[in-house]
Formats: structure tokens, C-alpha cells, sequence
């Protein structure tokens, strides 16, 4: 892809840049001013285009690397490729986006998974649990799920936030799909008490473990 078209889309999101925007995500750490439905219409009309989206992530510009997520194929990247930007993904959403939009889709998911898992920094961890929650729930057999409720119950509490959080998520999802682990998964939940206090909106399930799970087979049970 030529340098003007990158030029060109650079400039289509300077002009879609909003200050209210920026001032709202500031205040969850994320530092981009694009309406994320308006980038989406972008992202919708380049269409995949492999190249633009490596180019756009090399700007390190954070609502250039959430276009490059929407319009990159994930099959381009190798495990190396996406650990490197996993690692360079300095925003939560830009860090949510490509776990959820590229690295699921990955034919390396698995290996990064563990690799993740393992890691000594924390936000990379949660990116690692965060597959693991999602494994839970999409295909359970080989993981530990006994070894997994063993190092939530013993570090989730301690955890750094987003770390503590896909831990959390974790929890939950083997509260749900595993009735044999149900009872446990309530027993951490209730004795750690992680995000019991957390601000849910009206007609949202709380995040609180115990809460979480016990609302979501409520539902499935009709």
C-alpha cells in the first residue's frame, strides 16, 4: 500500500478527532478521540488490507492501531509478531481489541496462551487469563481447571488491576460452565470478595464472582 493512502487515512481520523472523546477515555486510560462507530465505517469501506494495517500500526498511534485491528487479517502475524504488539499495545483498548479481534484468531493462540499465562508482567498475564476465561468457556478439556482455581484463590486479590480482573473473569466462567466446580468457585469468590463493591449500571450483571455466576445459570436455567 503506497504512503499517500496511509496519509490519507491518518488524516480521515485526525478529523474524525474529538475532544469530548479524548477527555472520556483519558479517564480510562485510553488516549484516542474517535468515535469508535465512525471508525468502524472506516474500517468497513478500506475493507482487509494487510499492508495499510501494518503500516498503520507502526504509528503508534492509538486510533491508527485500532483501525489497523479492524482491518488487518490475523493470519498476516506470526506468535512473534503478536507477542511483540501485545507488548507495545500501551492502551486497554487497543490491548482488548487485539486479543479479542486478532489473537482469537490466531492459529498461534494456543502457544501464546501459555506463554501469557507465565509472564512476569502483569498486564501481559491478563492477557493470558483472558484466553484462558475464553477457553473455559469454548473448548475446557486439557486445562487444570483445578490448578487455575488454585492460583486465583492464592494471588487474585494481590493482582494488579487488569491482571486481577481477567482472574476474575476467569472465575466466573469456570463457576458457570463447570457445576462440579461450581460450589468452589462461589467459595473464592465470596471469601476474596474481588470487585463486590464494584459501580454496575442498572440492568448490568455485576462483576462480583458470586453474583456473576449465579445470574448467568439463572438465566440458562430459564
Amino acid at each position: 500500500m503506497t504512503a499517500p493512502l496511509l496519509d490519507d487515512v491518518l488524516a480521515e481520523l485526525g478529523a474524525l478527532h474529538d475532544p469530548k472523546i479524548l477527555a472520556v477515555n483519558l479517564r480510562h486510560d485510553d488516549d484516542h478521540g474517535v468515535n469508535l462507530t465512525a471508525l468502524r465505517a472506516v474500517a468497513k469501506r478500506l475493507k482487509a488490507q494487510p499492508d495499510l494495517a501494518t503500516r498503520l500500526w507502526a504509528t503508534d498511534d492509538s486510533a491508527a492501531r485500532l483501525l489497523a485491528i479492524l482491518v488487518c487479517r490475523p493470519k498476516q502475524f506470526d506468535d512473534a509478531d503478536l507477542d511483540a504488539m501485545l507488548r507495545g499495545a500501551r492502551t486497554p483498548k487497543v490491548h482488548d481489541w487485539l486479543l479479542n479481534y486478532v489473537v482469537k484468531k490466531s492459529p498461534h493462540v494456543e502457544q501464546l496462551r501459555l506463554a501469557w499465562l507465565a509472564d512476569a508482567d502483569p498486564v501481559v498475564a491478563s492477557a493470558g487469563w483472558a484466553l484462558t476465561a475464553d477457553r473455559v468457556v469454548r473448548n475446557p478439556d486439557g486445562l487444570d481447571l483445578d490448578g487455575l482455581l488454585d492460583v486465583i484463590e492464592a494471588e487474585m486479590a494481590q493482582a494488579p488491576d487488569r491482571l486481577q480482573w481477567a482472574m476474575n473473569t476467569c472465575l466466573a466462567q469456570i463457576g458457570i460452565e463447570d457445576p462440579g466446580r461450581r460450589a468452589r468457585a462461589l467459595a473464592i469468590g465470596e471469601r476474596l470478595g474481588v470487585l463486590r463493591d464494584y459501580p454496575t449500571a442498572p440492568n448490568c450483571t455485576s462483576p462480583y464472582a458470586p453474583i456473576w455466576i449465579t445470574e448467568m445459570v439463572r438465566r440458562r436455567q430459564g
